[in-house]
């Protein structure tokens, strides 16, 4: 029997075993055969080639009324399961005094399958039981076991809202301590009431405001859900979302208090600024070790800040952020940096917490770890450029911090601040002072030299020891003897001198530039250059002026020039050294050009300002953008509840438009010509059998609604549609064997389902009998790809986050480009186009006209996979061909191949 159901369920009919399963395996009494029979009985054609049931089922019937009045229970109960499943009324009609028996027997296994069977055929065939509205009603009245309860009203509820609705109305009182299942039954049964008759409307809110305080979480969920369904009043909003908020905290599931955040980021979009004072209470959720909880906690935390709780939100962010300091929690980096980004949003929105977040975030600057310092350095640079009134302190800060910070990157920014904002003789003579004490003596190269002539011989000839080979010879002494000479060669000396020197401690600064980071240095030239500047602008006194501008000019070419010497870890590049030269040349001529100091002291403000403004400018339309989601225009219709009709359908229900989506279908469907692009032909017109499906996407699975038309004049009988994947899909749901009359058409669904965002195929054939038993035939069907852009969308992400991606990631696609494009900015916007990737380069600096483009872009998937792509491209001349390349990195192998081998990929300036 498992074999046979095996071979069914794969699109065999198998009809000619009917009656051998009739003879041989009905009669049994063996329970998980007989179990297996009616799974036989589903799924097995009842009906024959004209339509009608077939003959044999009149000795199945006879065997079903038997198990329906079994003694054992549990075969009664699992007849009466497979009931529901029956659709034919010839069938039912001879087992339904069997059936009203069962609501009577004194097992509730019996009972609550058998409530449910009722209203199934009551559905199947009003007329052979028209009075199951009543009969359910009685059951319900005399009934006391919680789960028939459940289903008697869950059944009622199917076949008379009436009936249902005085069944309530007589247990009303008593709603609140039933079982857990009745509950959820009735909180489904009063969302729908309430829109068909709001009189009720007002009981039902005072019911579902006492069902909020039960222990059952999912009751509490439910009743939750269904308040903020039915009303829109801010205070049971606010109760609701509460009721949310303590479930995340209370409940362990980490799915769960996702699913449940959602909700309250729901509910805070439809009701602007009503959940403001909730804010707090979100944040409690940061007590869970889950990094995305935590991060979808912060993100709805962060636009319910007003600038009545920005105070208390940064104290309790700032307490978070000292725990990443002290204690290590799982991804601890990517937590800090969140919590970085969340308290940089709050002193942006508001400048009254701006100075008290900046020192906080600067006190860490020596513990955090690069990425996070990072981070804090250009928030820093951000609020200096906002908040003019906050340069002082934050300056004085900054340059207490130059010696302790061991980043390159770091440095660059404090050293950017500094020569940007140090405006006054008295912070242009600290800053001078800390940048000299984190540089250590000048010139670098002499001071080196003489260390390593003053490394002790006996220090070098130990280490080299240790080391280097000893190179050994024979020596004759005066009187004939000879002896072994050890000599230590001088190449090994002077290595383990010259190792000595550099593994000696020194100030930070100075380090990182004998470490090889050039790109500092050239910050540190240009950063001197501008405080000699700025002092020449305020400054009387020419002769510190000039002490300062030589002293500038001894620091670089001293960094020149040990960067072409020996004590470095790598020479100099021909770069760095060009941008040293051409401020030791600007510092020579600012004098007489005034056009160099403009550049130097102004122009580099002013283009960060414009960088600072555009931000801003996003942010702002980001907050629009929402708002006008939200509003609610002049001249729209005011609906008043007492005058709309009895009838009105216009409020909808939420959990029916949850089911409706869950089950594939699409409130805001598109017009008929997008549905329409969706259809794929999988036959040709001249095939026995044409087949065409409509290819509907969801987030998760892909339902094929195939149709199937008999193009022959002839009954195609034991069709079946047969589906098969390559690729992360699997087919879950096959369609059922089919009978088609001549020219007859029909219609079958198969899902599949999709595991991640990989190129996938489905292909398959249509089988159906031929003219004799033995024969088959057989239509192959044509390919099916599965278009990976439905599961691709725009992402964003900061710039530090893109970096830390990029090298985390390790399977990457190159793709070469050659394309004919009108201009280069062009292509990028087509490439965009067509793989659903937005662009994370600001738009500043993609302005003008260049013979270059380079680019990031980021998406992604549904499943949560991070795709990124860097564009680089060229074009010779004007009527030249884009040439160039892109690379993608994700984190799976699937994904980066997916997106490089899109169509149209390599030419997406011709689309």
């Amino acid at each position: 029997m498992r074999r046979i159901l095996t071979i069914m369920l794969n699109g065999e009919p198998l009809s000619q075993l009917l009656m051998h399963i009739i003879r041989f395996v009905m009669p049994s009494k063996y329970k998980p055969l007989k179990k297996l029979l009616y799974f036989y009985y589903e799924i097995c054609p009842k009906l024959d080639v004209n339509g009608k049931l077939k003959q044999e089922f009149i000795l199945v019937c006879n065997g079903i009324r038997n198990d329906l009045q079994h003694p054992n229970e549990y075969i009664r109960g699992n007849t009466l399961r497979f009931l529901c499943k029956l659709k034919e009324p010839e069938l039912l009609e001879p087992l339904l005094s069997s059936l009203r028996g069962c609501l009577e027997h004194r097992h509730a296994y019996v009972r609550k399958n058998a409530v449910l069977a009722v209203q199934s055929v009551y559905h199947t065939a009003e007329h052979l039981i028209p009075d199951a509205p009543e009969l359910i009603h009685t059951f319900l009245s005399a009934e006391n076991d919680t789960t028939c309860k459940r289903n008697g009203f869950a059944a009622l509820s199917g076949v008379s809202h009436e009936k249902a609705l005085e069944y309530l109305n007589s247990v009303f009182d008593e709603v609140v301590s039933a079982d857990e299942l009745t509950q959820l039954v009735l909180l489904e049964f009063i969302r729908k009431d309430a829109i068909q008759n709001s009189a009720n409307k007002a009981r039902y809110l005072r019911l579902i405001f006492d069902l909020l305080e039960v222990s059952s979480n999912t009751v509490v969920y439910e009743a939750a859900t269904s308040l903020t369904a039915l009303t829109s009043n801010p205070v049971a909003v606010k109760a609701a979302a509460a009721k949310f908020i303590e479930l995340c905290i209370k409940v362990s599931d980490n799915n769960v208090k996702l699913i449940v955040l959602e909700r309250v980021d729901q509910l805070r979009k439809k009701n602007a600024g009503v959940l403001d004072d909730l804010t707090m209470e979100i944040l409690r959720v940061l007590s869970s070790p889950d990094l995305d909880v935590r991060k979808k906690a912060l993100e709805i935390a962060m636009e319910m800040v007003s600038s009545k709780n920005v105070e208390e939100v940064v104290l309790l962010l700032k307490k978070e952020l000292t725990k990443t300091v002290d204690q290590e929690y799982e991804k601890n980096n990517e937590y800090r940096q969140m919590l970085i980004h969340s308290i940089h949003s709050c002193a942006i929105k508001f400048s009254e917490v701006a100075a008290n977040v900046v020192g906080l975030l600067m006190d860490f600057i020596g513990d955090f770890n690069n990425t996070s310092a990072v981070d804090v350095i250009a928030f820093v640079k951000e609020v200096v450029e906002k908040f003019s009134n906050l340069r002082g302190d934050i300056l004085q800060r900054l340059m207490s911090t130059l010696g302790n910070v061991r980043s390159g990157k770091v440095l660059r920014g404090v050293l950017w601040i500094v020569g940007e904002y140090c405006l006054e003789q008295s912070d242009i003579r600290e800053a001078w002072k800390r940048i000299r004490a984190s540089l250590g003596e000048i010139p670098i190269l002499a001071t080196e030299q003489r260390l390593l002539d003053e490394v002790p011989d006996e220090t070098t000839e130990q280490q080299a020891a240790t080391k280097a080979p000893q190179s050994t010879s024979r020596k004759v002494l005066a009187d004939g003897t000879y002896a072994t000479e050890s000599a230590l060669t001088s190449e090994s000396a002077n290595a383990a001198k010259l190792e000595a020197v550099k593994a000696a401690s020194k100030p930070p600064l100075r380090q990182l530039i004998l470490d090889g980071d050039f790109y500092l240095a050239s910050v540190l030239a240009a950063t001197l250059t501008k405080l000699v500047m700025r002092h020449s602008e305020i400054s009387t006194d020419k002769s510190r002026t000039n002490a300062l501008k030589a002293e500038a000019m001894l620091i670089m070419i001293s960094i020149i020039r040990v960067g072409q010497s020996q004590f470095v870890k790598a020479p100099i590049d021909e770069d760095s050294v060009d941008r040293i030269m051409s401020c030791v040349r600007s510092l020579a001529e600012f004098e007489q050009r005034k056009e160099i100091e403009t550049v130097f002291l102004e122009d580099t403000r002013k283009a960060f300002r414009a960088m600072v403004v555009a931000e801003e400018k996003k942010r702002k339309e980001k907050v629009d953008l929402e708002r006008v989601k939200n509003a609610v225009q002049v001249d729209d219709v005011v609906p008043i509840r007492q005058l709309a009709k009895k009838n009105a359908t216009d409020s909808l229900d939420v959990a029916g438009l949850d089911l409706e989506k869950a089950t594939g279908g699409d409130v805001n469907e598109g017009d008929l010509s997008s549905k329409l692009s969706r259809v794929v032909q999988l036959t040709g017109f001249s095939d026995p059998v044409y087949a065409e499906a409509y290819v509907k996407v969801h987030q998760f699975d892909i339902i094929l609604d195939v149709l199937l038309v008999n193009q022959t004049t002839e009954t195609l009988q034991n069709l079946s549609v047969e589906f098969a994947t390559l690729g992360d899909l699997k087919v879950v749901e096959r369609p059922t064997t089919q009978n088609i009359p001549p020219h007859g058409f029909q219609s079958v669904q198969s899902t599949i389902k999709v595991s991640s965002t990989d190129t996938g195929v489905i292909f398959g054939n249509v089988v159906y009998d031929g003219a004799s038993s033995t024969e088959t035939n057989v239509v192959i069907l044509n390919d099916v790809h599965v278009d990976i852009m439905d599961y691709i969308q725009p992402a964003y992400c900061s710039e530090t986050q893109f970096r830390t991606m990029w090298t985390e990631f390790e399977w990457e696609n190159k793709v070469n480009i050659s394309a004919k494009a009108k201009t280069l900015r062009e292509f990028l916007d087509n490439l965009m186009k067509c793989t659903n990737m937005a662009c994370l380069t600001p738009e500043a600096s993609l302005k003008g006209d260049c013979q270059f483009l380079s680019a990031n872009l980021y998406a992604r998937s549904v499943f949560g996979e991070d795709a990124l792509a860097n564009l680089s491209i060229e074009k010779e001349g004007d009527n030249g061909p884009v040439t160039g390349f892109v690379r993608i990195r994700s984190r799976s192998q699937g994904l980066a191949l997916s997106l490089g081998s899109l169509k149209g990929l390599s030419k997406a300036g011709e689309s």
